[in-house]
């Protein structure tokens, strides 16, 4: 069995409904998983490389669970992709410990998914993930596509209904996650 890296790279989980859920349920249903909240561990935004780096070597998949914040990443998530994908280990003449690893993208988005279409009707979320697939082809990493869920909004977390909608839309998301591996 294949060995799993998680990195949730939401800024404030515990303020979170969807990307909550998702984790709780790869928790409880993933096997040969470790997982990185980057938000309990890095408060202050001072990535461990050195451990970071370690737990990637490790890993035959990798699954980044996070919000779209502003059409991207995280801040912190980003920062660990700064910090810990240096020049020769992800990349450079000697930096192929990446290389052959699959990556598998988990985003949420409170807006509902019809807002992210183009006049095409194609999700522009491939737009927006166009990053992580340069860093997957610039390290010899394997992209793996994306699970992708919207309309899971804080601003919607009006009545307990709602959450349990929200809670349920996650539970769906993990499993297509669970499936993908």
């Amino acid at each position: 069995m294949e060995n799993i890296l998680v990195i949730s790279g939401h800024t404030d989980l515990e303020d979170s409904v969807a990307n909550k859920a998702i984790l709780e349920e790869l928790e409880k249903n993933l096997q040969n998983k470790e997982i990185r909240y980057l938000d309990k561990l890095y408060k202050d935004y001072k990535i461990d490389r050195a451990k970071e780096q370690e737990e990637l070597v490790k890993a035959d998949v990798i699954i980044l669970v996070f919000p779209l914040f502003w059409f991207s990443m995280p801040s912190l998530m980003h920062k660990y992709f700064e910090e810990v994908f240096t020049h020769g280990f992800s990349h450079g003449s000697t930096g192929d410990k990446l290389k052959g690893k699959k990556l598998i993208a988990s985003v949420t988005t409170g807006a509902d998914e019809e807002i992210l279409k183009k006049n095409n009707n194609e999700s522009k979320l491939d737009d927006f993930l166009i990053p992580l697939k340069t860093t997957c082809a610039f390290t010899g990493m394997q992209y793996m596509g994306y699970v992708f869920t919207g309309g899971v909004s804080y601003q919607t977390r009006i009545n307990e209904e709602n959450v349990k909608a929200i809670k349920e839309k996650a539970k769906l998301h993990a499993k297509r996650l669970i499936d993908m591996i």
